[in-house]
């Protein structure tokens, strides 16, 4: 399954969410789909979408917010997953494509190459609804029920290893910044 298909199939979806990526090929992916002010693609600090996504979701409570995070960002901060379940934000869907590497800083294996599972992770750290797709119909389905759905959701999609051939984009990350507040003040606003 590929991470673009799956990305694809859920973006009519993200219109009204907020959205934050992770580095590298899950970002290029989901812009290259077409930009919109409310895409929020964390450049330069791995690890941390699910905590800057949990930010938002506990400061904005009548806002979705949707993380696209990578495998290897999860591991680096595992403690992301703990955080959520405490504070249980029913308006976070926390989703995890998991291509076993290491593949917008050179495809090393990470953890779930040899084993480690991040549904059971974030089960075992206290979400409760919790699932992983192995298809990306499975994955559409879970996807689009966790969006619409008013509880703290954790999907990890398992795919291919395979991303855009070249990461360039034309949006400058900080005037990504300005339009995300942007966005953000005119929910405030209306």
């Amino acid at each position: 399954m590929l991470r673009l298909d799956c990305v694809r199939s859920i973006y009519p979806e993200l219109e009204k969410c907020l959205v934050v990526t992770i580095m590298g090929a899950v970002a290029a992916e989901l812009q290259s789909l077409g930009h919109r002010p409310n895409f929020f693609y964390l450049q330069h600090a791995m690890g941390l979408a699910s905590s800057t996504g949990l930010g938002l979701a506990l400061s904005l409570p009548q806002q979705k917010v949707v993380v696209l995070d990578g495998d290897g960002s999860v591991l680096m901060n595992l403690g992301g997953l703990s955080t959520m379940a405490r504070y249980q934000p029913k308006n976070l869907v926390h989703i995890i494509f998991d291509n076993e590497s290491l593949l917008s800083v050179g495809g090393f294996p990470t953890a779930t190459a040899t084993g480690a599972d991040l549904e059971k992770v974030a089960r075992a750290s206290g979400i409760e609804s919790t699932s992983t797709a192995k298809t990306c119909e499975d994955f559409t389905k879970q996807a689009k029920k966790a969006i619409s759905g008013n509880q703290l959701a954790c999907i990890v999609a398992k795919v291919e290893a395979s991303g855009p051939s070249k990461f360039v984009t034309d949006l400058p990350l900080l005037e990504n910044r300005f339009q995300f507040r942007r966005y953000i003040q005119s929910l405030n606003e209306g």
